[in-house]
């Protein structure tokens, strides 16, 4: 029998706690093949983003790690059978997983951005030897667009959006905004974001929109009441900066290429590498937390407590 409630490590302890705010079932089916659970499966696909192998390679090493006694599994599936796991959790299914993951922060100031990803692992050793004998013909990289709004606080990722064809920036941004509870939220984006319409959709939520105005070469005042309010930005606007560096770091560090082909799965490829990379930084929160805690603690009791209430009034 799995022991749901011991854990081993931090992510293990992380796949856990999702899983049970979620009430995730044990199995989808009621008869049949049952060798697996899906708090096994959620796990083993985590692990397997997480090792950024291909999923031969990655059953491969599995063997010889620990993560097989964590999971308690009693054998270790095939690569179709993992790739038929990848298929079985829907994009919606991920979306709440990552809900559940992030439903502890209390976000007040946001950002929203999007940048461009690599879908397909590319040869950087042959497309310069192309150049090199001075061909023209390169392989042509398919189109995919991220856009992603995080906390500022704790730079963790709320939700996303990522799509194949080319779309402008405030079609992401409707399809976040209209999914998500907006109440006292402010929202730092930049110049591309500036649409009247998308600062109606956030004021109907309760939320505000600060983006900069494009201009348009003319003097004239622009059109929208929304748009004219941001014509002078907040002085704290300049913390926008925060979301591209969250960019950075899942392109740098976690995501070089998306290995899925059609667009489907790498919508669901996205979906996992968002809950991975809030997983990691869920710890970090908690320990920055702790520090700011006992910072008080140490604070009270080296000043006395009347001084300390003095110096907080």
């Amino acid at each position: 029998m799995l022991l749901i409630n011991r854990f081993y490590n931090n992510l293990h302890e992380q796949i856990l706690k999702v899983c049970h705010s979620m009430a995730l079932p044990l199995h989808f089916n009621k008869t049949g093949y049952k060798h697996f659970d899906n708090y096994q499966r959620v796990a083993l696909i985590i692990l397997h983003i997480h090792s950024k192998k291909s999923l031969k390679d990655f059953l491969d090493d599995f063997k010889d790690s620990k993560w097989q006694h964590y999971l308690q599994l009693r054998r270790i599936p095939a690569k179709t059978t993992l790739h038929d796991w990848l298929e079985l959790f829907k994009l919606k299914v991920i979306r709440l997983l990552n809900k559940q993951l992030t439903q502890e922060i209390k976000p007040v100031l946001t950002a929203i951005d999007g940048t461009g990803l690599d879908s397909h692992q590319r040869s950087r050793h042959y497309e310069k030897r192309l150049k090199d004998f001075g061909t023209s013909l390169f392989p042509k990289s398919p189109f995919t667009k991220l856009d992603i709004w995080i906390d500022i606080e704790t730079q963790m990722i709320l939700d996303f959006n990522l799509v194949t064809q080319p779309r402008h920036d405030v079609v992401g941004a409707e399809k976040i905004f209209k999914r998500n509870i907006l109440r006292d939220i402010e929202i730092l984006a930049d110049k591309g974001y500036d649409s009247e319409p998308l600062h109606r959709i956030v004021k109907q939520k309760g939320g505000k929109l600060i983006a900069p105005v494009r201009s348009t070469g003319s003097k004239k005042r622009p059109k929208g009441q929304n748009r004219r309010k941001c014509l002078q930005l907040p002085f704290y606007y300049n913390m926008r900066s925060i979301v591209e560096t969250v960019n950075s770091v899942l392109k740098r560090v976690q995501i070089p290429a998306l290995r899925s082909r059609k667009a489907c799965m790498k919508k669901r490829e996205m979906g996992w590498h968002v809950l991975l990379y809030n997983m990691k930084r869920i710890s970090l929160f908690y320990f920055i937390q702790f520090l700011s805690k006992l910072n008080q603690f140490l604070f009270r009791n080296w000043l006395g407590g009347d001084l300390y209430l003095k110096i907080r009034t």
